[in-house]
């Protein structure tokens, strides 16, 4: 059955309508309203309070959301294309994407660059998903509190990730263009809403000849529908596969364990403590700090004299080896800086300046290149590859790349509307190229891209302030956001308020053993000899499945997925944090310091307890017990 959708206007004052499509409005209320008339009333938008203010800005506030009408005035075949006053012009075009009910609706509000543009979601009693990145990382994301915030990749808020896209657990999604200069205010200017602004003003520059608020949104039947059409229209799935070696043993870092207190002596006797507890490897990361000088890509011979050996009897060991890098060269790091800043390669500011700041600093100002420019992608990508010609490494961690490190406001190459954000593109897609072992930690419309993205640091706390239950919320923002090779953070966190108790280490390892990547830094023999048995059996289970793990990595789904995946419509399960799927097995690691047990919610199906003949129905199932050495997971054997 073919089905169509009804769009009705209703306008409170004069109307000169020029054809059945085309119509200039006064600055009233207007009503618009998107219908499925086979599902009956379902979904309005409806624009309201268009006026002038006091310095004739014209300020466009709409509102959209699931509401009840009954539309049935005009019946609208083509495009639909309103003019209001002051320039303003709203274009709303459809697709029927599929017979049952499937909509992909094309909203474009365009107005002069000092116009305000603003459409706010009720969020109502549905749950969301998708949205930024945050430190104190909520999931689903319907709670979040945004104050007017910068949709940009930023390093405030651990906002490594800012799609813009957002997705209703009853199947409609948001997903806004990439010109649209947007803030997000949720929860502060309207309860229970999420308003989309679009404003020509910092951090976006003002050289801009128009404003524009434009997405599409999208109507299914249910969030699992939706996300798989927004995949293969808007967000895109990876077009390969990171390196299996990868996904099925773990990563060992240098970082949070030594943090800059690096050589060679350290980083071969790391090495040899990895194979004598017997423990496999994917590769080991000589992390911060084995440079000159932050920029220089040089080694520094104090710490390493011979590289080249340092790595070679690292391989002799077994492991592959990385480095750590990054997008900025201090000031004073030389020849490197000057060479790049006469050479126009750092990135510039509105101001003129190409001085900005990161963690590293060292009590000097740094600089960022700028990866808009090609000779800039050349030049840094060139220097990488004589480090590993000289020295056989064999690939690299990516660090950084969120457009906030760069000097504000600024100026880069390529369209303005396109501006910021579009160096953490250009970033990430000029490093990719060094194969299946990159990873890096930002991401912007790079989904399509083969490669490992990493979680900002996690701390080392039990709590919602960036600890571990954020390793679960965090990976599920990132894989519903469209990034399925989701790398948590180091095991046991990064240490910066202090090292992770046994306790944190063991249930840290456990949540992490079914996710697509496996990092160790701080490590189990720090600990004691049952703490080394638990984390030798729990590596033992990810190799046990780690075709699962594969197969789902190469499915271009949601591999770590909310368990509403495997039943949409389970109001329940739409709004679980605590656990996750994994192709079919659901995973429930307990997050709660001294806890024992944990109630689990299994969706439909029935479940086998692991490594036992038990089988459990759907539902929740209180207190199952799960005392240390334990990883409650389970596998489904029937739909």
């Amino acid at each position: 059955m073919i089905r169509c959708l009804l769009i009705t206007f209703f306008v409170s004052s004069a109307l000169c309508q020029t054809s059945t499509n085309h119509a200039l409005l006064d600055k009233e209320d207007v009503q618009l309203r998107l219908t499925d008339s086979a599902k009956g009333p379902g979904f309005s938008l409806v624009l309201s309070r268009i006026h002038d203010i006091s310095d004739g800005t014209a300020i466009v506030i709409a509102v959209l959301g699931l509401r009840v009408g009954n539309p049935i005035d005009i019946k609208l075949k083509d495009d639909v294309e309103l003019y209001f006053n002051n320039n303003i012009t709203l274009k709303i075009t459809y697709t029927h994407v599929q017979e049952s009910r499937g909509f992909d609706v094309s909203v474009v509000w365009t107005a002069p660059a000092d116009v305000r543009l603003e459409d706010c979601v009720n969020l109502g009693l549905d749950h969301w998903y998708g949205g930024p990145q945050q430190k104190r990382q909520f999931w689903p994301i319907e709670k979040l509190v945004l104050h007017e915030y910068s949709y940009i990749t930023k390093e405030a808020d651990n906002c490594g990730i800012a799609e813009p896209y957002w997705l209703s657990s009853s199947g409609v999604f948001y997903y806004f263009d990439r010109k649209v200069p947007l803030f997000v205010d949720q929860n502060v200017k309207e309860h229970q809403a999420a308003c989309f602004i679009a404003q020509v003003k910092s951090p976006y520059s003002s050289n801009r000849e128009q404003n524009s608020l434009a997405y599409n949104i999208g109507i299914f039947d249910d969030a699992r529908q939706a996300h798989q059409y927004a995949i293969a229209a808007h967000l895109n799935k990876p077009g390969g596969m990171p390196d299996e070696r990868m996904i099925t043993n773990p990563i060992w870092s240098t970082w949070a364990r030594y943090k800059r207190n690096i050589n060679h002596d350290v980083v071969l006797k790391f090495a040899d403590e990895i194979n004598s507890y017997g423990f496999p490897n994917s590769q080991i990361e000589i992390d911060d700090l084995w440079e000159v000088c932050y920029g220089s890509l040089t080694v520094d011979e104090r710490r390493f004299p011979n590289m080249k050996d340092t790595v070679d009897k690292l391989k002799e060991k077994g492991f592959r080896v990385t480095l750590w890098v990054h997008p900025f060269i201090n000031k004073g790091c030389e020849p490197w800086y000057s060479e790049a800043k006469e050479n126009g390669y750092l990135v510039v500011s509105e101001a003129g300046s190409v001085e900005t700041s990161w963690w590293n600093d060292n009590g000097t100002t740094t600089s960022h290149l700028d990866f808009t420019k090609p000779l800039v992608q050349k030049w840094y990508t060139e220097r990488l590859r004589a480090l590993q010609t000289a020295y056989g490494i064999d690939s690299f961690k990516f660090d950084a790349g969120e457009s906030s490190w760069t000097p504000q406001i600024p100026v880069l190459q390529g369209d303005k509307a396109n501006h910021p954000t579009v160096i953490t593109e250009d970033y990430v897609r000029t490093v990719a190229q060094f194969g299946p072992l990159v990873e890096v930690r930002s991401g912007y419309r790079t989904q399509d891209l083969p490669v490992f993205v990493r979680m900002l640091d996690k701390d080392s706390y039990w709590s919602f302030e960036n600890g571990l239950p954020t390793l679960l919320t965090t990976a599920l923002q990132m894989t519903l956001s469209g990034y399925p090779l989701v790398l948590p953070d180091m095991v046991g966190g990064n240490g910066y308020n202090e090292p992770p108790s046994k306790e944190l280490f063991i249930r840290w390892l456990q949540a992490t053993v079914f996710m697509p990547g496996l990092q160790f830094s701080y490590v189990p023999w720090d600990f004691d000899n049952e703490t080394i048995k638990i984390s030798q059996s729990m590596v033992q289970v990810r190799q046990k499945y780690s075709t699962v793990l594969t197969g789902a990595a190469a499915s271009g789904a949601p591999v770590v997925a909310p368990v509403w995946w495997a039943d949409p419509n389970d109001r329940e399960a739409q709004g679980i944090w605590d656990e996750y799927l994994v192709g079919d097995i659901l995973v429930a690691p307990v997050l709660t310091e001294g806890a024992v047990s944990r109630d689990v919610y299994l969706p439909r199906g029935r479940w086998r307890v692991t490594e036992t003949s038990l089988v459990l129905d759907s539902g929740w199932h209180r207190e199952l017990p799960a005392p240390l050495d334990t990883l409650m997971y389970f596998v489904r054997e029937t739909l």
